[in-house]
């Protein structure tokens, strides 16, 4: 299992301290999210401040840029890393795509499948100088003259990783990409029961095995080299797990576990704004299924025998101020990445 590094800060100013740091550390990839900043940005810094560590998006929203928007950026940041680069892309839920982008939301595990195979028409075009067809229920390109063609690079095979909770997604992603983000909200009762068979459907109508397809997630941790530190910590997870739970979207999780009954509960109190309510109905079993909890020095082991053969690589979810100690970060670095 590889430990990567979710990036902390976004100011362009820091974000090459940020990559040098994570590579000296030795994190395996570097990891943005599209929440508050642009996801590609950063890593073109880091590109360029870096020589072998990986950098990647966890993820891009999809559908708000075109395919072709997206091909040229991530051409850009794969030639600027020497071929570091993992494109991870998520469809994000209707109300986001259609109140914060204001874009059409429609069909996304179809369309979703779409924007991967159209990416991959684009840059077989610019690698190999093929003309451009691509003809799909949602996108077409068949325009590519030189002046807008950027050319062959030198490692133009991009991995695609999507997101994905339910069995559509997991399948087309082992079908049509290289790896799936698995959502944090997760367990590994989901993973091997939901997750790895739909993927492992996807894989085999592909051709391809277990080994041609990279698992990723951002696993929730409760650290803390105290029992008040690790109590503290524990309510802060508790109530980031309620706020999940609360969207229809996950209730497959919870229905593994026969748990989806405090769904309809939970959203409520999401639209009436209890978010201390909300945090209250996740009792200590959901709590355990969710998290791995332990100190800095155990952690790393309790998360390889939590993921034993689930996971490829994991980075750390901590919805709480997290200690600075970069020992206590070589640590579990060393722990989970076997150096």
């Amino acid at each position: 299992m590889i430990l990567d590094l979710a990036m902390r800060d976004y100011d362009l100013q820091s974000a090459a301290d940020c990559a040098r740091k994570a590579e000296v550390m030795g994190y395996g990839c570097l990891w943005t999210s599209e929440t508050q900043h642009d996801p590609f940005l950063p890593l073109a810094v880091a590109a360029t401040a870096t020589s072998s560590l990986q950098l990647g998006t966890s993820i891009a929203v999809a559908f708000p840029r075109s395919p072709m928007v997206i091909a040229y950026t991530a051409w850009d940041l794969q030639k600027a890393s020497a071929g570091r680069f993992i494109l991870g892309l998520g469809s994000q839920v209707r109300a986001h795509n259609q109140r914060r982008f204001s874009v059409k939301f429609e069909s996304p595990g179809p369309k979703l499948r779409e924007v991967v195979l159209a990416l991959r028409a684009i840059w077989e075009c610019w690698q190999q100088g093929t003309a451009l067809r691509f003809k799909g229920e949602f996108y077409n390109f068949d325009l590519m003259t030189p002046f807008f063609n950027p050319g062959p690079i030198a490692h133009p095979k991009i991995p695609i990783f999507i997101a994905g909770v339910n069995p559509y997604m997991c399948r087309m992603a082992g079908e049509v990409c290289n790896g799936l983000h698995v959502h944090p909200f997760h367990t590994p009762k989901y993973l091997r029961e939901c997750v790895h068979p739909a993927v492992e459907q996807g894989l085999q109508a592909s051709g391809r095995s277990r080994k041609d397809f990279t698992y990723a997630t951002s696993s929730f941790v409760i650290v803390g080299d105290t029992d008040r530190e690790r109590a503290e910590n524990r309510e802060a997870v508790r109530q980031q797990i309620a706020f999940y739970a609360s969207t229809r979207t996950y209730e497959p999780v919870l229905a593994a576990h026969g748990w989806e009954g405090i769904v309809p509960e939970l959203h409520q109190k999401s639209l009436s704004g209890d978010w201390k309510g909300m945090a209250r109905l996740i009792p200590d079993e959901i709590l355990d299924a969710v998290a791995v909890s332990g100190t800095y020095e155990s952690i790393g082991v309790k998360l390889r025998q939590h993921y034993a053969g689930l996971l490829d690589r994991i980075s750390l979810y901590q919805p709480y101020e997290t200690s600075s100690d970069s020992s206590r970060e070589a640590t579990l670095v060393r722990q989970l990445n076997g150096s």
